[in-house]
């Protein structure tokens, strides 16, 4: 695996309950040459369990950054997948294994990317849902439907390994994309718009927020256009608040 990539890609472990699934995730990690491993709210952390799984590979698990939130682990990014076992009602962008690999790929080369994996029974909710771009699904037998944690990342690391060679760098003259941090200060800016316009009512709100972040991660807008629709934002409230 290139250099850049193994800077770039983040796993992402949102709130594991079993501390040997972290050992085992950053064995999976290293046999791939991953190395960077976000673990948000672990229940259990660090943990003897952990380094026993991880079997030789205690420099991913010493490096691992343990955060408080998402929005934390997500620093930086500009691009997100988050995976989940299920489809939801408002549907996301929907990538298999080695579409996620390709992406991933691709996007590593206008900044970090993340690949967040959620709960061992639960999964990622709505609203950590929110905050990707897309999501993945691997398919397993209707027989048997459980894939363990570690597992499903080595599924993806493995794509992603395989998906080194097609890798094309962009033009350096290529504009940014917009980070995690700099999309949702435009989505609060969009909210305090649509309020002021009364388009959005804040005490039924509906699914509209959620429709309206899907059209605009979707775009994968950079950090010029993102400062653009922040722009026509801050004139439209200006004229509300002067008439």
């Amino acid at each position: 695996m290139s250099s850049f990539l193994k800077k770039r890609v983040r796993i992402v472990l949102v709130e594991t309950s079993h501390p040997g699934n972290i050992g085992a995730v950053a064995r999976s990690m290293k046999t791939m040459s991953l190395e960077r491993l976000y673990l948000v709210n672990p229940l259990i952390y660090p943990s003897a369990e952990a380094t026993s799984r991880a079997s030789g590979a205690d420099d991913v698990l010493a490096g691992a950054q343990v955060c408080r939130s998402l929005n934390e682990a997500l620093e930086g990014c500009s691009f997100i997948v988050g995976t989940s076992a299920r489809q939801r009602r408002i549907e996301w962008p929907l990538l298999s294994a080695r579409e996620c690999a390709q992406q991933v790929s691709h996007h590593a080369s206008e900044g970090d990317v993340a690949i967040v994996f959620g709960r061992e029974r639960s999964g990622l909710k709505n609203e950590e849902l929110d905050l990707c771009h897309a999501m993945m699904n691997i398919p397993t037998s209707q027989d048997y439907t459980s894939l363990n944690l570690a597992s499903a990342v080595q599924i993806v690391a493995y794509e992603l390994f395989l998906s080194c060679s097609d890798i094309v760098m962009r033009d350096k003259d290529a504009e940014e994309k917009a980070t995690h941090e700099q999309m949702e200060g435009f989505f609060s800016h969009l909210w305090e718009a649509l309020v002021a316009t009364e388009f959005l009512d804040p005490q039924n709100p509906g699914q509209l927020k959620r429709r309206l972040r899907r059209i605009y991660s979707r775009a994968h807008l950079t950090r010029n256009e993102v400062n653009i629709l922040r722009g026509t934002l801050t004139s439209t409230l200006d004229k509300t608040k002067s008439l």
